[in-house]
């Protein structure tokens, strides 16, 4: 009888209430799924992400910037910390911080984020607002492997969703976050199982030709 494979180790990084880390711990409860969160990091003190992945038993960590003199070394205490955990990818869900290039080259093509819009339309943190303020018809979320830009890297995943025209930006976000979540589930036991190939803007699942 051949041996399961590994799970994909994840460690997730929050700064709020931990809806889509919430999906991901429940998705890895199937084996069948690939991935298992090992860690849950912040840069916020008791924020009810830390308390999903408590009760899941995952441990977690928190490096607040304020601790730090400079967000420098806040960044490379976050580095240090993820990387204890050896991950084969770092999904940010919902981390309101902005990791440094150094981050990212100690996981090269491992760190993963959302944005609730179809990219690259409203970048940044109105993406929502922006988009009921254009009058687009459809909008909704973007999985890309975070680069040095803000909401710039190459595109893992998108899913639609139509804007109605009774739309205000609490109803459109929250449909949009709907349609993320199970988006992220999907694309992160895909990545898990098959592996992930970035090739300059291209993303394709599966491992790396070599």
């Amino acid at each position: 009888m051949s041996t399961p494979p590994t799970p994909a180790r994840l460690v997730v990084l929050v700064s709020g209430a931990g809806t889509n880390l919430q999906a991901l711990l429940d998705a890895c409860e199937d084996p069948a799924y690939g991935a298992r969160v090992v860690g849950v990091g912040s840069d916020r003190p008791g924020v009810e992400g830390l308390a999903r992945a408590e009760r899941h038993g995952v441990p977690t960590f928190v490096k607040q910037l304020g601790q730090f003199d400079t967000r420098d070394h806040w960044d490379l205490a976050m580095r240090r910390a993820v990387a204890g955990f050896e991950p084969d990818l770092v999904v940010l869900a919902g981390f309101m911080k902005l990791v440094s290039e150094e981050f990212l080259a100690e996981f090269p093509g491992r760190v993963v984020n959302t944005h609730p819009a179809l990219s690259p339309s409203f970048p940044g943190t109105r993406g929502p607002a922006d988009a009921l303020e254009h009058g687009v018809k459809v909008t909704g979320a973007t999985l890309f492997v975070v680069d040095g830009g803000v909401d710039t890297g190459p595109i893992v995943a998108q899913v639609a969703v139509p804007v109605a025209d009774d739309d205000d930006v609490d109803s459109l976000h929250e449909r949009i976050k709907a349609a993320e979540r199970a988006m992220l589930v999907d694309a992160v036991g895909r990545i898990a199982r098959e592996g992930l190939s970035v090739e300059g803007r291209k993303v394709r699942f599966g491992a790396p030709t070599t």
